[in-house]
């Protein structure tokens, strides 16, 4: 629904002329005028009900009789007719975390607040990633209202759509990527830029319909499940072993190789074919074992 801006007359002279009328009804009454006393009465305190108080960052969505008048956006005391009804609609930015649960304010039969509104602590959603296995992920969604009519009259409650449609975004964006990859395959782990950027445009697609612009969403917990916890830390632990041990035999064949081709271009040692193959045995164990090097010294050949 396309929103239309209301321009409300200014309430302070509109609330100079009521209070100049008071004493005319008086007046009416004094001269038994009856008829004319009660109605401008009975006007004046229907005008009343016209004045209204937006405040900064809020809206004021007005309806007459179920027909949608228009909106006012702009801050201040205004006069409007009495007859129209008025949603009152937070402008400012707010946020929560996937898993919570909204709690509602409390009051006693006195009116006294009791308990305040607000949210519980977010829950982990257990998810499965694209490889299968199931992890723990939330996320912090930052969002504010830009049109206040969609977001009344397109969904039934926009707070609880907001919630329902971020934690259906995270989901779907779980399980289109693995928790870690070991090529140069987008991950959740590894690419958290390009994640939260996806995440955001999903949750903006779901909330267009409902006048609602995201602003930032951003994981707050990524983990295992606790039931593949440890079998997932030691294939992390498996891998950077085998990763740093590909490193060292690399290196260790790059410093062979300098050393054998140095040896035989200054021809300081002349050395067989079979002494060559009993250094670079000896050098390999050397660099790439994981103890300290013990010396040898064999006296058994001449």
């Amino acid at each position: 629904m396309q929103e239309k801006i209301f321009k409300p007359y200014y309430g302070l002279p509109m609330l100079i002329m009521v209070l100049i009328l008071h004493p005319v009804a008086f007046w009416f009454f004094a001269m038994k005028m009856t008829f004319p006393a009660v109605l401008l009465g009975l006007l004046l305190l229907l005008s009343y009900r016209g004045f209204i108080t937006v405040q900064p960052n809020r809206a004021k969505v007005l309806l007459l009789f179920g027909v949608y008048k228009g909106t006012i956006r702009s801050n201040g005391f205004y006069f409007i007719n009495p007859f129209y009804s008025r949603k009152d609609i937070s402008l400012r930015i707010r946020n929560f975390e996937t898993g919570s649960a909204q709690i509602p304010e409390v009051k006693s039969h006195e009116g006294k607040i009791l308990q305040q509104s607000g949210r519980t602590a977010g829950k982990p959603l257990k998810v499965n990633d694209k490889a299968g296995n199931p992890i723990e992920i939330s996320a912090v969604v930052v969002w504010k209202v830009v049109n206040p009519t969609e977001a009344l009259f397109e969904v039934d409650d926009f707070e609880n759509y907001v919630t329902v449609q971020s934690e259906a975004a995270l989901r779907n964006m779980a399980s289109r990527h693995p928790y870690d990859s070991e090529d140069d395959e987008i991950s959740l782990r590894k690419n958290p830029p390009s994640i939260l950027d996806e995440l955001k445009d999903d949750i903006q697609d779901r909330l267009n319909k409902a006048g609602i612009e995201v602003i930032e969403a951003r994981l707050c917990h990524l983990a295992y499940a606790p039931e593949i916890a440890s079998a997932m830390l030691q294939r992390q632990q498996a891998e950077a072993v085998v990763s740093a041990r590909a490193k060292i035999v690399e290196g260790a064949v790059g410093m062979v190789e300098m050393a054998v081709e140095r040896l035989a271009k200054d021809k300081t040692i002349k050395m067989s074919e079979e002494q060559q193959s009993d250094m670079v045995s000896n050098l390999m164990v050397i660099l790439c074992g994981d103890r300290h090097a013990q010396p040898v010294i064999d006296v058994g050949k001449k």
